[in-house]
């Protein structure tokens, strides 16, 4: 009772600390730009392959009504943030260029009357997560395995062992009897 009572609080802290470490960029819906601090430049999405839209945007700017947006670190140019519909938020959106190298890149805006430079990062891969394919069949480690994948001969192998059990069952049952062997 104890060992389980440890495994379920366990479980809820590691839960709890996992919702708790997830970035508002990471926890916005698809489409959709999350949330913003007043310190900085967020990236939606976070991780882009070449040729994908990316958002950003910025609530430092305050009243300044735009900012001009700098995503030549990854090749992307220019381009500029306007107001929305959020108070006091600032988005922009620019195009991975299809050349973009893997690699992670700052990603710069400047507020219009201020003048204040905020910052964020993008990170550039080759594929994206939706496209990632988890990996399938057996991993030749050397510790089991000796059947194989087959499951024929995998199902020989259990009739094998089970009927050794039995016999080895019968066999202490015997001796414990005083039958001999």
């Amino acid at each position: 009772m104890r060992g389980s009572a440890r495994l379920l609080a366990g479980t809820v802290l590691a839960v709890a600390t996992a919702g708790i470490l997830v970035s508002p960029a990471q926890a916005a819906p698809a489409g959709h730009p999350s949330g913003t601090s007043a310190g900085g430049l967020e990236v939606y999405p976070s991780s882009a392959v070449p040729g994908d839209h990316v958002s950003v945007n910025t609530a430092a700017c305050g009243d300044d009504g735009a900012a001009a947006g700098d995503a030549t670190a990854v090749g992307a140019g220019r381009f500029t943030l306007a107001p929305t519909t959020h108070e006091q938020n600032l988005i922009g959106r620019f195009r991975v260029p299809p050349s973009a190298v893997p690699g992670t890149y700052e990603i710069v805006a400047r507020c219009s009357e201020s003048g204040r430079r905020v910052t964020g990062d993008l990170v550039v891969t080759l594929t994206s997560a939706a496209q990632q394919v988890a990996p399938r069949g057996s991993v030749k480690t050397g510790v089991g395995g000796a059947l194989g994948p087959d499951p024929a001969r995998t199902a020989a192998g259990v009739a094998a062992l089970a009927v050794a059990a039995a016999g080895g069952t019968w066999l202490l049952h015997r001796r414990a009897r005083g039958d001999g062997i």
